[in-house]
């Protein structure tokens, strides 16, 4: 079904205009005809002229250039058959305007043009008593303004339209941005905490027939792993879902977590260390949130891929940036290092801060990631 029906409500409103008008240009020439002895007296076809450019507002929103030459053509015929000067031309007047101002340019001033020179030509074929050379560059002067006016108001309403694209699109841009920035979050939360239970269960495999006493450690990093997952997953989808709900109670994931994402990598027999280089101080909520992103991943990447058993992790507060280092005791294949979906998610996140990310080979063979953050100025 259609939803571009207008309503009863919509319905009204258009009604309103042409009724109210009508009134007017019905009574109103009716009233100026007593002072008008001069002209034709009023009679029916007159009432008949009126109504057809009132009652013609009705389509004006929908059909607009063709309510505008009904009315052309309606105020014409009054003008030429010499029935009372009054309200007549107030239906021209609103067609002509909201044409123009809905972008109808050349079909408005048309209608302008026609009303005019139909009006003057049609006085000098009919033998109508000429008006002066005052009265007509007046009338023409009147119409000009008009057009000109519409002509403004048109400018305006465009402005206006451009303005609120450029808003919806900036809009539509942030959202762009901020489904990216989650994605991201998602992957980064979801990779690691997989990778941690996928090694966890692979040592719980090998141990559960061997020596299954040691198996439980194993098993309860497993629970740990996927609990934690599922409560930061919640946090993400929570803020998909634009929830009205209180701001979640597990903290606002950054650098000063680091000690927890150590302890829970441990967990997957890797021994992590962390040297800090400066004093550490707070950072900006983005800037922090992307620095410990970027290390979780590359702790996971040493997970899933080096043979590694420790890897240090070096943060160096600067004047002007923020350092992060990830280097491991493993040795990887020799050459370029490979970057897959982590490595690429890592450098866009330094990238939106305008900061950089590279990998290199150290030399062991192992992979060597390093971000530099640029710190705002105080």
């Amino acid at each position: 079904m259609s939803t571009s029906e207008p309503t009863l409500g919509d319905r009204v409103k258009r009604l309103a205009l042409p009724a109210v008008l009508s009134f007017v240009a019905v009574f109103g020439s009716f009233g100026a005809s007593r002072g008008q002895e001069d002209r034709r007296a009023a009679d029916w076809f007159m009432v008949v002229l009126l109504l057809i450019g009132t009652v013609s507002l009705y389509w004006l929103r929908t059909h607009p250039v063709p309510v505008l030459w009904a009315t052309v053509g309606s105020t014409l015929v009054y003008m030429l058959m010499e029935y009372p000067w009054g309200p007549v031309i107030f239906s021209f007047v609103i067609a002509v305007f909201t044409v123009i101002r809905t972008g109808h340019r050349l079909a408005g001033w048309a209608g302008l043009v026609a009303l005019y020179a139909g009006h003057v030509l049609g006085r000098l074929i009919l033998g109508i008593n000429e008006q002066g050379v005052y009265q007509v560059l007046l009338v023409g002067t009147c119409f000009v303004v008009l057009g000109f006016v519409a002509e403004l108001f048109r400018g305006h309403r465009e402005r206006v339209m451009a303005a609120n694209k450029t808003r919806r699109e900036a809009e539509l841009r942030r959202a762009g941005e901020e489904r990216l920035r989650i994605a991201q979050e998602l992957h980064d939360v979801v990779a690691h905490h997989i990778s941690l239970i996928n090694v966890q269960a692979s040592t719980a495999l090998h141990l559960v027939d061997r020596q299954p006493e040691q198996a439980g450690p194993a098993l309860a990093a497993i629970k740990e792993a996927s609990k934690e997952a599922l409560v930061e997953l919640r946090s993400i989808v929570g803020v998909l879902r634009q929830s009205d709900e209180s701001a979640p109670r597990q903290p606002v994931t950054g650098v000063d977590r680091l000690e927890h994402l150590v302890s829970r990598t441990a967990m997957a027999g890797l021994e992590v260390h962390t040297v800090v280089h400066g004093e550490a101080r707070p950072l900006p909520t983005g800037l922090d949130r992307a620095a410990f992103r970027i290390i979780q991943e590359s702790l996971t990447n040493i997970v899933r891929h080096a043979k590694a058993t420790e890897a240090t992790v070096r943060i160096q507060y600067g004047e002007e940036s923020l350092l992060l280092q990830v280097d491991d005791d493993g040795k990887s294949l020799a050459g370029p290092p490979k970057e897959g979906n982590g490595i690429v998610g890592m450098r866009e996140r330094a990238t939106a801060l305008g900061g950089t990310l590279t990998t290199t080979r150290t030399p062991t063979g192992s992979l060597r990631i390093t971000a530099q953050l640029p710190l705002p100025l105080p």
